[in-house]
């Protein structure tokens, strides 16, 4: 539980830089799945991330395009139906799960803040876009060492 707490620690940082408290910030976590471009959610540290995040008192929501609802430890989620809109709502993105299926571009581009936690914006894949093309458009993006 040591990742979890520490992206956690990542998103309450970067909403304090931002002069937002956790608690009543809108937070989209992108993918609950264990791995990219599955469905099977167990040892997911999404699933630890979405439960720390309630529990400082922020609004989660989730998209996944593999899972599209799930029960855990009593917590009950639907993944949201308009990605385009939640993250151009959220106070911060998440990526939990790097699915191919989104567009790291977009979300560069519209994401008021992303905690980038698969280094999506630190590699090379030509679907992704730079990280600088990121914090030029002026989003953090703290990956880990």
């Amino acid at each position: 539980t040591g990742m979890p707490a520490y992206w956690v620690q990542k998103v309450q940082d970067a909403l304090n830089e931002a002069a937002k408290p956790v608690k009543n910030s809108h937070i989209l976590v992108l993918g609950v799945a264990y791995k990219k471009d599955v469905g099977d959610m167990r040892e997911s540290p999404a699933l630890d991330i979405i439960h720390l995040l309630r529990a400082k008192g922020a609004n989660v929501q989730y998209h996944d395009p593999h899972v599209p609802h799930f029960t855990h430890d009593e917590m009950a989620m639907i993944s949201v139906v308009d990605l385009e809109s939640a993250v151009r709502q959220a106070d911060c993105v998440v990526i939990a799960t790097d699915h191919s299926s989104y567009d790291w571009h977009f979300m560069a581009e519209n994401a008021a803040l992303i905690i980038d936690t698969r280094r999506v914006f630190n590699t090379e894949r030509k679907h992704t876009p730079a990280a600088n093309s990121a914090e030029d458009a002026g989003h953090r993006i703290p990956v880990t060492a």
